[in-house]
């Protein structure tokens, strides 16, 4: 099988490698990422300046393709010019900090899992809740666990799968949770701050996590420590409301 890895924390983040580790053994395994920190671009691309893509050696030895660009950018450039064949899977990740609920919308790690799916690869995004001391190596086996599912029962067009493991081994995981993708917003705030020349500029932060409305959310599930998995679709049409919409009366003329 042949895997294409990415993610939005760069090309040198240990995340990345603890999946090339693992897999390359039995699998083709390519890394295109990119070349810095891209973390909350959700699926941002690159119009107005040039992608640049530099085969570098990292980690001992180990190659990938940097790009100066978003992940999305990664997905879109490896499928069009640097691959000869679409990969099997795309695994985006291994991300230090949980994708979950309303940060799906903002998540670069998601995004470039939600790219793969567009142009039709079977795609995982896969995250850790913890981000000091991130079990990345624990991780990266779930994902070796979960590829023979995906070989043997695939996932529909325009689907992929939001993976999130709670800081712990899979030994003491509660469990695995199919479950919904939560939309609780954070406690969100701003603090204002001044810098040397008195200008006002904000920075952004939150409290804790959101108060979950649904108990068997992403989030939620998360919290009680199971590892969470989420199929998300591509397409965002609400189709019930479409339907009662084409009951409106509305003048287009």
């Amino acid at each position: 099988m042949m895997i294409l890895l990415t993610n939005d924390d760069g090309i040198q983040a240990p995340g990345l490698w603890a999946l090339y580790r693992l897999l390359s053994p039995e699998h083709r395994v390519v890394v295109v990422a990119p070349e810095r920190e891209r973390s909350a671009v959700s699926h941002g691309i690159t119009l107005h300046k040039p992608l640049r893509a530099s085969k570098i050696a990292v980690n001992g030895g180990y190659e990938g393709w940097a790009i100066n660009g978003t992940p999305v950018d990664c997905i879109k450039l490896s499928m069009v010019e640097l691959l000869e064949t679409p990969p099997d899977l795309v695994i985006s990740g291994i991300n230090p900090g949980a994708n979950v609920g309303v940060n799906l919308n903002y998540s670069g790690t998601v995004a470039a899992a939600r790219e793969a799916a567009l142009y039709g690869v079977t795609a995982i995004a896969i995250s850790t809740q913890g981000k000091q001391h991130p079990l990345y190596e624990e991780a990266a086996r779930f994902v070796a666990r979960l590829i023979p599912q995906l070989q043997d029962k695939g996932l529909p067009g325009g689907v992929f799968l939001n993976v999130n493991m709670p800081n712990v081994t899979l030994d003491q995981a509660a469990g695995v949770c199919f479950s919904r993708q939560g939309c609780d917003l954070y406690d969100e705030y701003f603090e204002k701050r001044h810098d040397p020349r008195n200008r006002l500029y904000y920075w952004q932060g939150y409290e804790g996590q959101p108060a979950y409305t649904h108990q068997d959310a992403d989030g939620a599930m998360l919290e009680k420590g199971y590892i969470t998995i989420t199929p998300v679709r591509c397409d965002m049409t609400d189709y019930d409301l479409l339907e009662k919409l084409r009951g409106w009366q509305v003048d287009g003329g």
